[in-house]
């Protein structure tokens, strides 16, 4: 038996959630789906496990991981389902994320959503996932492995069709701190910086995950304050009050 893990975390807080989940459910192949570049297929046999990990989008899954899932192939295999949102709502993105594993061959046997600090608007959520969630997702973690013999097909909150999600409109800039080093081409996640000129960013291709700010060791990007602000402010009412983590499984 082997474990498999697929994560997308663009700043790292998604990261932060699995590996606390992966203190208990320790792992053989990790696999970075943030990366910029192909991925070799993986194919799971039945007493495999797979653990897939993405953050919230406007309450979807990043179109970029739905495209990078196809690197999976499961054989009946066990699936554990994790996502993170910064204190809104997942709305539907741990059933696509549960629809689109059964379409590669997993069964989902246990989904976990998280609270991770807010990748935008940092205001909401701060300093999450704490230690306190650190020692409740690692009982969630030990919960699930300990059982996943004796766990059946997982229902999951969400709704389908799912929830329409077109972007965010936004997108960073970069000040004149910039020295094209290029760090932030090379790991864009939908190579939306051009790697000749570092310091453009496509509109069209770039889907905000705020990598390239939270990356650059020049503090070169940037969001526009005004509209950072008017995001916020439309955000407050729902992200102000604390959300729990949540655990889902169903036995046998």
């Amino acid at each position: 038996m082997k474990t498999v893990v697929a994560c997308f975390s663009a700043t790292n807080k998604t990261k932060k959630v699995t590996e606390e989940v992966c203190k208990k459910i320790p792992y053989d192949l990790w696999i970075d789906l943030s990366i910029p570049r192909m991925h070799e297929s993986i194919i799971l046999r039945p007493e495999d496990i797979c653990v897939v990990s993405v953050p919230s989008y406007g309450g979807r899954v990043p179109e970029i991981v739905i495209e990078r899932l196809s690197y999976l192939q499961g054989n009946s295999t066990s699936a554990i389902l994790i996502c993170t949102y910064g204190n809104r709502a997942y709305d539907d993105t741990l059933l696509e994320l549960k629809n689109e594993m059964k379409k590669r061959g997993f069964i989902p046997k246990a989904a976990i959503a998280a609270i991770a600090q807010h990748s935008i608007m940092e205001e909401y959520a701060t300093g999450r996932p704490s230690a306190k969630d650190c020692e409740q997702i690692q009982r969630f973690a030990e919960q699930i492995i300990t059982q996943i013999s004796i766990l059946d097909e997982v229902d999951v909150p969400g709704n389908y069709p799912y929830r329409t999600y077109n972007g965010i409109p936004l997108k960073p800039r970069t000040n004149k701190n910039c020295e094209r080093c290029g760090l932030c081409a090379n790991i864009c996640p939908v190579q939306a910086i051009p790697i000749n000129h570092p310091e453009k960013t496509d509109s069209n291709i770039c889907i905000s995950c705020m990598r390239c700010i939270d990356s650059c060791p020049n503090h070169a990007r940037y969001l526009l304050s005004p509209l950072k602000k008017a995001a916020s402010l439309k955000l407050k009412a729902a992200c102000s009050v604390d959300k729990e983590n949540e655990l889902f499984i169903k036995k046998l």
